[in-house]
């Protein structure tokens, strides 16, 4: 037992502010990327690969392919780079091309998250039911 509880109370309190101290040094390096690991998560354990590669292989791609045109074309009006460039990889980009270079990387990580879910890594976590009863509510009338 200490003989100084004054002394067990401060070096606890230093304890606290240095965990604190570390904590909101993590929070500040993980959050500029909580916006691409949201992305990833979602593509990764939300989505049913099974079903929605089917939905591109029946025709869903094209509608794919628009969508990320109409994200270059918005992102690119919403927000031009500061000084009229984007520096990616050692090449200087105007804004449309930058634009579709982070969109193309985007979806690139989305299919990425598909084939490691089609592949069975993380079988586990993504648990999807079937849609069979209404197949059978169908079938019944």
């Amino acid at each position: 037992m200490p003989d100084h509880p004054e002394t067990l109370f401060s070096h606890a309190e230093v304890l606290l502010n240095s965990l604190r101290h570390i904590l909101m040094i993590v929070i500040a390096k993980i959050l500029p990327w909580t916006a691409l690991i949201a992305w990833v998560a979602f593509w990764l354990l939300a989505v049913n690969w099974v079903k929605f590669r089917q939905v591109l292989v029946q025709g869903g791609l094209i509608g794919l392919v628009l969508i990320g045109l109409c994200m270059i074309l918005l992102w690119g009006l919403i927000a031009p780079p500061a000084d009229g460039a984007h520096y990616l990889f050692g090449l200087t980009l105007s804004n449309f091309a930058g634009k579709t270079v982070y969109v193309t990387s985007l979806f690139c990580i989305m299919f990425l998250c598909g084939s490691v879910q089609l592949s069975g890594c993380c079988s586990s976590l993504c648990r999807f039911e079937e849609d069979e009863p209404a197949k059978d509510a169908v079938h019944a009338h």
